[in-house]
């Protein structure tokens, strides 16, 4: 028999590519008599793999023709029953990036007043300010769900109450000036949410006669906390502990305790009230009972 060219060589490529395609389709007979021939040639091949090939190509025409048809009527079926509608947007995400830039006008309305020692009315304008929309967007805050996020050591990055140039702030207290020179360092609070302790920690620098280099210390004064409301806080005064540092840090901390309430005046009653406006993670706002604004941030 003779074989022509064209012919062969296009049984070599078609048996090649569709012999796997092939072997899901036919006999499992019509394979093996094929395959096992001694006397079958490429020739005689030929019109079998033709009519395998039509007949894959039929069933891969209907299946794709049936694909299509359900997607047609499921596009169909939605728009008649079911209207497609954009999802929701996503007002958390939202309300986080309000509160961020928020936090960050905040910061930056404070920043560079030295905790407030050196704000002027208009500095004093502007934190509030900025304080009351933060406290609008964050909502009310319920510390008695929430007081775990009082937990940790909090660093002061502003008062208004420093504004009157004294450490007592809004209350009586050591001038800050020519004639005592103290410096204020950093102000921290720490709070156990469990053990209910409260500590103002605050770092001072005492000016000294030259050549004596400067003293400084590290005043705690200790306090217990209760809540008296789902948002406010009452401390009460337990003592305070001087602990010398720099150059004096060998010397013994000196403990001051709280006076007898005999020996205090009316005035002095050894506690105090503010309230929490608004709190998360890293970032507390306080109202004294005097009306002072404080800004903290989780150190």
């Amino acid at each position: 028999m003779n074989h022509p060219v064209h012919a062969s060589s296009r049984a070599i490529r078609a048996s090649s590519v569709a012999s796997s395609a092939m072997a899901s389709l036919l006999p499992p007979s019509s394979i093996l008599s094929n395959s096992s021939s001694p006397s079958s040639s490429p020739s005689s091949r030929l019109p079998l793999l033709s009519s395998a090939s039509r007949t894959l190509r039929l069933r891969l025409n209907r299946r794709r023709e049936f694909r299509r048809g359900q997607t047609r009527l499921g596009r169909a079926a939605a728009l008649d029953e079911s209207p497609v509608l954009d999802p929701p947007p996503n007002f958390q995400d939202t309300d986080s990036e309000i509160v961020t830039s928020l936090k960050f006008k905040l910061l930056s309305a404070v920043s560079g007043l030295n905790r407030g020692l050196a704000a002027s009315e208009e500095d004093l304008r502007r934190a509030e300010s900025a304080a009351k929309e933060i406290e609008a967007v964050g909502g009310a805050v319920d510390l008695t769900k929430d007081l775990d996020k009082l937990q940790g050591r909090w660093k002061l990055i502003y008062s208004s109450a420093f504004s009157s140039r004294t450490l007592g702030g809004s209350r009586p207290g050591p001038p800050i000036g020519r004639l005592l020179p103290i410096t204020l360092g950093q102000v921290f609070q720490r709070i156990d949410v469990v053990s209910k302790d409260f500590d103002n920690i605050v770092e001072l620098q005492f000016g000294t006669p030259w050549p004596l280099p400067p003293a400084e210390a590290t005043a705690t004064l200790a306090h217990k906390f209760e809540l008296i409301g789902a948002s406010k806080i009452k401390i009460t005064f337990q003592k305070t502990t001087v602990k010398p540092t720099g150059s004096f840090s060998q010397l013994p901390p000196l403990e001051i305790p709280r006076l007898p309430d005999v020996l205090r005046s009316p005035s002095n009653t050894g506690s105090g009230e503010f309230e929490v406006t608004y709190l998360d993670s890293d970032t507390r706002i306080t109202r004294g009972d005097r009306g002072e604004l404080r800004v903290f941030v989780i150190s």
